[in-house]
């Protein structure tokens, strides 16, 4: 199978990437860190299957669509997009920043709509494709100090639930991935206690045998993710007690 990655040059992407590879599937990553990319496509010569690097700034949707035609025209179609591309920056109402919610806006959501702009139309003209949409369980509900993050994951799964009965009468396959805590370069930067917390390689692992499945969400870890939704269904009144509890010296 053509597979294509976005942020696909650390972390979760870069894990997928090396998983999918070893399983004989010629896939394609971007990210704009072209170094890294190179770097990952050389590491992988010796695998079942080759990486292809396809550097890319998701916010730029011109440059999506040249990224995704020249994927077209270089590999072929591809069978499956895991659009992953994403970042995160906490945010407090103390310092309030409407540049952070525009650039974390831009990257998590819109970066995801740029992809979907190439890759629906495609799909839905040949009547089949897999998209796999990565969000996160901060997007179930708010959270202190990721107010603009939350944000942009909550959007993104609003869209997946709109959209995947649309591209199913397409037969175009859509699923949602809902990732806790993981370990990446990114959540090495938190400073606050992470439960739960995965491997990549674990976490990578979970998403390659959801893709092969007919979930629309692909959530884990299972322990954190259903206490997640079981706060969900909570009043008010009792959800934002206990969510006022994470926040220091409240």
């Amino acid at each position: 199978m053509i597979i294509w990655i976005t942020g696909g040059s650390s972390g979760l992407g870069k894990e997928l990437a090396l998983q999918f590879s070893r399983l004989g599937h010629e896939v394609c990553v971007s990210a704009r860190n072209n170094e890294a990319l190179e770097e990952l496509a050389a590491s992988c010569v010796d695998t079942a299957g080759s990486i292809y690097p396809f550097p890319l700034d998701v916010t730029d949707i011109d440059e999506v669509a040249r990224c995704f035609d020249d994927i077209c025209s270089t590999a072929g179609v591809p069978d499956i997009c895991v659009l992953n591309a994403g970042t995160h920056t906490a945010n407090s109402a103390a310092q309030f920043d409407a540049q952070i919610f525009r650039r974390l806006m831009d990257i998590n959501y819109m970066g995801v709509v740029n992809c979907l702009q190439s890759v629906v139309p495609a799909f839905i003209e040949r009547r089949g494709g897999h998209i796999a949409v990565v969000s996160s369980v901060a997007g179930y509900q708010g959270l202190p100090n990721a107010s603009a993050y939350g944000a942009s994951k909550a959007a993104l799964i609003n869209m997946c639930e709109a959209l995947q009965p649309e591209l199913a009468v397409s037969d175009v396959k859509l699923q949602l991935i809902n990732p806790g805590f993981v370990r990446t370069p990114l959540t090495d930067l938190n400073e606050f206690p992470m439960p739960f917390l995965m491997e990549v390689e674990d976490a990578a692992a979970c998403i390659v045998r959801g893709l092969n499945g007919n979930s629309f969400e692909i959530s884990f870890p299972k322990r954190f993710t259903w206490i997640l939704k079981f706060l969900k269904i909570l009043p008010y009144a009792i959800y934002l007690r206990l969510t006022k509890k994470l926040i220091k010296n409240a």
